[in-house]
């Protein structure tokens, strides 16, 4: 058994140290192939019919079967979007293998320890979760960011109109004035329609890339405006306006649900700093759970509960503005 287990965990680590090889090379190739993936989903959207399904080839993986095995698969696309709303430029396939380590590794620690095998399971679950967590942390910080630089965004580009440059101007002052993430995402669509792609197009990929309300409305907005006219200046003061209305009233539902947030945080919590301080005080009473054949499918129920408990507490005071 303490082979096999050796022989495996030597197969990881060259996968890793391969994938790691594959891609310490190709991080500038990367950062291009993915610009021009962006301007051709953008000029694709403009030809694509009911009857014609064009599939793009996109780099998934740096191992060539996985890439393939990923292209087959449309959970792959949405995973690499979601990687590329937190700012990393990590591929599908790494993360998907950081996971797959990551949780295999904590479930064979916890028999190597001899930790029952439903607690070792429900670890290795939790260690395989934890790459995703932290992407998806690093997400909504990102797009958190994003909101709240988006109206200085606006305002300038609403300036740069009013002072006679064309909007695309207005598009790369941003991109040079702003902080990051703004800058970056402004820069990409500029970059975009730089190259020859329609400036729809390269702002319907601006909502792709940011998944928020606001920027939905700042894109309707200006597409509406290109069809029908009107005073442009006046279209972006009034958004930014707006926008900054929402978070006054956002600051002020988050001041009245403080204190059901807290309380859902105490009630998460409980359980598990309860179950340490009985350890503490007497591990004879607690150790019955992780001796006992029945202890483990007990604590097994209980971390379910927890979790689906912790999720509509989080639903309950979590409210949309």
């Amino acid at each position: 058994m303490q082979l096999a287990v050796a022989a495996l965990a030597f197969v990881v680590i060259v996968l890793i140290l391969l994938s790691a090889f594959a891609l310490s090379g190709g991080v500038r190739e990367n950062v291009v192939r993915q610009r021009l993936e962006a301007i051709e989903k953008g000029a694709h959207r403009g030809r694509d019919s009911a009857h014609l399904n064009l599939i793009r080839d996109e780099l998934l993986s740096a191992v060539p079967w996985v890439n393939r095995m990923l292209l087959r698969w449309k959970a792959a696309r949405r995973m690499r979007n979601f990687i590329a709303q937190a700012g990393m430029s990590l591929l599908p396939g790494k993360l998907m293998l950081w996971s797959a380590v990551l949780g295999f590794g904590v479930y064979v620690g916890g028999q190597q320890i001899h930790i029952n095998a439903v607690i070792a399971l429900v670890a290795g679950v939790v260690g395989a979760a934890i790459p995703w967590a932290y992407v998806a942390i690093k997400r909504s910080r990102r797009l958190r960011a994003f909101e709240k630089s988006f109206p200085e965004a606006i305002d300038l580009l609403g300036r740069a109109v009013r002072a006679g440059h064309a909007f695309t101007t207005g598009l790369e002052m941003v991109a040079t004035e702003l902080p990051e993430p703004v800058a970056g995402e402004f820069r990409t669509a500029f970059d975009e329609q730089n190259l020859g792609l329609p400036l729809r197009d390269a702002l319907l990929n601006l909502t792709e890339r940011v998944p928020i309300v606001d920027v939905r409305f700042f894109v309707t907005a200006l597409l509406i405006h290109k069809e029908t006219g009107g005073n442009l200046t006046e279209i972006l003061d009034n958004l930014a306006h707006v926008i900054r209305d929402r978070f006054k009233l956002l600051g002020d539902v988050r001041v009245r649900t403080a204190q059901g947030r807290l309380t859902a945080a105490i009630l998460i919590a409980l359980p598990i700093i309860t179950i340490l301080m009985l350890q503490g005080v007497n591990p004879d009473y607690v150790s019955l759970l992780f001796t006992d054949p029945w202890g483990s499918y007990m604590l097994g129920g209980a971390a379910l509960m927890q979790i689906i408990g912790s999720a509509l507490l989080w639903k309950i005071v979590s409210i949309e503005v």
